[in-house]
């Protein structure tokens, strides 16, 4: 299984948070500064070209770019936070098309986040669904913008029992 992880807008992956995603397969995690790039899609779609990836896992505007990714190259996402209904940098991305869009998009929330608001992200969510993808939403209500490495580690294993389940 070949994961793509992309970080937050000023973060990275952690080694705790890589030994969970390595328990499932090979991580890509490359070191994206959204800030210089607005083309940071293109970058990630030039991936593509020499390496198919089986799901995308992002963080905040990671989340976000997982969002696009995941829809335009049809694979499941694992979204902590992501930063859809608003966000402090601009990126250029795809327009989605309706009829090719991912399988799953599993939405990991925090009920305490005061930077992505989990409300917003529902309502945005329930505003721009596409397509006949299958949604999944947990919303851990004392979780803040950080993703606690126990939290990550639950809905990690989780994706991917939905996964495995689903492909039987």
């Amino acid at each position: 299984m070949n994961i793509l992880y992309l970080h937050g807008l000023e973060s990275k992956l952690s080694s705790q948070k890589r030994s969970v995603l390595e328990r499932f397969g090979t991580v890509t995690a490359p070191d994206l500064d959204y800030y210089a790039d607005p083309e940071i899609f293109l970058l990630l779609q030039s991936f593509t070209n020499s390496q198919s990836f089986d799901v995308v896992i992002g963080s905040s505007m990671g989340g976000f770019m997982g969002y696009y990714f995941s829809n335009t190259f049809q694979i499941p996402a694992l979204l902590f936070n992501p930063a859809l209904p608003y966000r402090s940098v601009e990126q250029n991305i795809p327009t989605l098309d309706p009829l090719h869009s991912s399988s799953l998009l599993h939405f990991v929330l925090g009920g305490q986040d005061d930077i992505i608001k989990a409300n917003d992200n529902l309502k945005w969510i329930a505003e721009n669904r596409i397509g006949s993808t299958d949604l999944k939403i947990s919303i851990h209500n004392k979780m803040g913008h950080q993703i606690l490495l126990e939290v990550f580690e639950k809905e990690v294993t989780e994706f991917f029992r939905q996964l495995t389940f689903e492909s039987k």
